[in-house]
């Protein structure tokens, strides 16, 4: 009876200290100020990025007892997609969508991830990207919080002409994907037409450009498809992006908060939000070569040895914008390389 009565009072006293809990992380939550976070996403609702940012916000707001709450606001309804790593900066919005390639030469490390021929799987790029530049995001991105960065599954050059060499660029008018693919163009003897992925249906279809770098299921979501006929079919260029977070706001936040918020920052959060839009992007592939009217093309050994010649000379250019920065090029490439090595995300013969 003894035995007994000691095992209930211990059971007892175990659901007390559980309630007691309870009750202290309840409370410490109401003491907590209720945050309302603007979430600026330049894509349309119908991206994946939007879907899968807005679980991410209703999942945020759920772990924080109700104390963080967000709102996306996509299609550039808070700025352009040119602005959002300054929107995130001076407060016009809490967390941003950043390209940092529409800024060319303004985030030199974080374009290490944006070079040609580097990544064959947008998954696994990915996860190497968000663990290499977890480490570099506090040097160039210092007056913003980054809470992950990631890779599109990799993208194609689509036009209005069929381009198989480099030379076939020569006067060309190409809209990159960011910096690092106009030094590309630059180098084949194209001109730069400077368009963020909103604006990018109207130049083509002004003839303002005739060749555009995108990944192939966004073809479909912005129109482009309609006015362009050819398609490189190799992985040619990814694009590194992060999510940006004002500092006011991520300081303002209670310890408790930033737990949370912290929690969400994660290589698993990483994948759950940009997962999504790899599959999708993938899918468009296949979506272009049964489209009537298109021609999705491959490229023999020699016409890809040629294009991995021509962008030898943006290693050195990129090396030497990571010094002028003061950061280490060698020892930036070594752990990117280290990183995808590890995810197993590279293209073979694919090491800068």
């Amino acid at each position: 009876m003894s035995g007994f009565f000691h095992a209930a009072r211990g059971a007892a006293l175990t659901l007390f200290a559980v309630g007691l809990a309870a009750s202290i992380a309840t409370a410490a939550a109401a003491q907590d100020k209720t945050i309302n976070l603007k979430i600026s996403l330049w894509v349309p609702p119908a991206h994946p990025l939007v879907p899968a940012t807005q679980a991410w916000a209703a999942d945020l707001e759920k772990a924080s007892g109700g104390t963080i709450k967000a709102t996306v606001y996509p299609s550039e309804q808070l700025g352009k997609a040119f602005d959002h790593y300054d929107m995130a900066r001076d407060g016009i919005a809490d967390i941003t969508y950043v390209s940092p390639g529409y800024q060319p030469g303004r985030f030199p490390i974080i374009a290490a991830g944006n070079m040609p021929f580097v990544f064959g799987d947008g998954k696994k790029g990915t996860q190497a990207v968000n663990e290499w530049y977890a480490k570099y995001a506090p040097i160039e991105m210092k007056d913003t919080k980054v809470c992950f960065s990631f890779i599109h599954d990799p993208g194609a050059l689509h036009g209005k002409k069929k381009i198989l060499v480099p030379a076939d660029l020569k006067g060309m008018k190409v809209r990159p994907a960011g910096g690092t693919i106009g030094e590309m163009v630059t180098l084949a003897g194209g001109t730069n037409v400077q368009a963020s992925a909103p604006e990018a249906r109207d130049a083509i279809e002004r003839g303002v450009a005739d060749e555009i770098t995108f990944p192939w299921q966004s073809m479909f979501l912005f129109g482009i498809e309609k006015a362009v006929k050819y398609h490189m079919d190799v992985a040619l260029y990814t694009t590194a992006f992060t999510y940006n977070v004002n500092l006011k706001t991520y300081n303002s936040m209670s310890d408790a908060q930033k737990k949370v918020f912290d929690a969400h920052c994660t290589p698993e959060w990483a994948a759950k939000i940009t997962d999504p839009w790899t599959d999708f992007e993938f899918g468009g592939r296949a979506k272009m070569k049964a489209l009537e009217g298109h021609e999705v093309y491959k490229l023999t050994d020699d016409q890809l040895a040629q294009w991995k010649k021509l962008v030898e000379p943006l290693r050195a250019s990129w090396a030497d914008a990571v010094k002028k920065a003061g950061a280490d090029p060698d020892k930036v490439n070594a752990d990117l390389q280290a990183a995808i090595k590890k995810f197993d995300a590279g293209l073979p013969g694919a090491a800068m």
